[in-house]
């Protein structure tokens, strides 16, 4: 058996995925290529990695052996890769990023700087919702995390670097847009539109409310924020964000920050990384900058 380590690789993704569309789009390849990897690997080892049931992918036992080999093959070329990067110190290398949807907005900023600082470093950002992050995380594939709220679900090591208040937003015409000091107990009826469940966003929300004995009536579940935000516009119901995500929408009057009585809910931004992962020259310097702008 002679498995490339292109074929490891896009195996990984269709098992962390289990799907062959999203792993395509991850990779940047279609999904004929990637399904035709998929099988020549399986013919070159004698055995199925995949199977279907129904509607969903998943892994055989044979693909659980590979998966682990490959997940061991592959972290050790990042592991040359960071060493040889040592060796080179900052004028080559690379640093992965990847960030939850709601960093979108502050995250190209941070790379910015880094990258102006850092002319030879190749940059590569992910942006995705929590879950996928947390499953990225678990495989190792990128050398940094931005998140909302710490990992607890894998062993990470991580620092708060920004703020991050979320505000209660509605459309200008709400009943309460122009009421101060409301109780979060008048909000008990008001529908809500909310972030997918898992999303920092909404953890934060749901913490808050049960706090005060509330649970949030959930009208709308949606998985992005401008989505969320357009519901909101369209009057479907109220929502927490990120200041970040509605910072032009609440200047220009499009939408308003209700005056709840708790909020803003405080909250910052973190960064993440495997417990004693050995960050590459790139990383630390990004850290470094992270650590900088948190102590300006």
């Amino acid at each position: 058996m002679r498995a490339s380590l292109r074929q490891l690789q896009i195996f990984a993704a269709v098992a962390r995925e289990l799907s062959y569309t999203r792993a395509a789009e991850a990779l940047h390849l279609t999904q004929p290529a990637v399904f035709t990897q998929v099988r020549t690997l399986e013919e070159q080892i004698g055995a199925a990695l995949i199977e279907r049931i129904g509607k969903r992918l998943y892994l055989t036992q044979a693909g659980e052996v590979v998966l682990a080999s490959a997940r061991e093959i592959l972290g050790e070329i990042d592991r040359m890769e960071a060493r040889l990067a040592e060796v080179q110190g900052l004028s080559s290398g690379s640093l992965r990023l990847a960030a939850v949807s709601t960093a979108q907005y502050d995250a190209p900023t941070l790379l910015g700087i880094f990258c102006k600082n850092h002319p030879g470093i190749e940059v590569a950002l992910k942006v995705g919702n929590r879950g996928e992050l947390l499953a990225r995380f678990a495989a190792n594939e990128d050398d940094l995390y931005i998140l909302g709220t710490p990992p607890e679900e894998v062993e990470a090591e991580h620092f708060a670097f920004a703020q991050n208040p979320l505000v209660l937003v509605a459309p200008p015409d709400h009943p309460l847009a122009t009421a101060r000091a409301i109780a979060p107990e008048m909000l008990a009826e008001a529908p809500f539109v909310m972030r997918e469940k898992g999303s920092g966003t909404r953890i934060a929300t749901e913490r808050f409310f049960a706090a005060q004995g509330l649970s949030p009536k959930v009208r709308l579940e949606l998985g992005a924020n401008a989505a969320i935000r357009q519901a909101v516009r369209a009057g479907l119901g109220i929502a927490v964000l990120s200041r970040a995500t509605v910072e032009v929408e609440l200047e220009l009057g499009r939408l308003v920050a209700l005056d709840v009585i708790g909020f803003p809910l405080k909250r910052a931004w973190h960064v993440a990384w495997p417990r004693g992962k050995r960050l590459s020259p790139a990383a630390q310097a990004f850290l470094d900058q992270l650590r900088a702008t948190a102590g300006a």
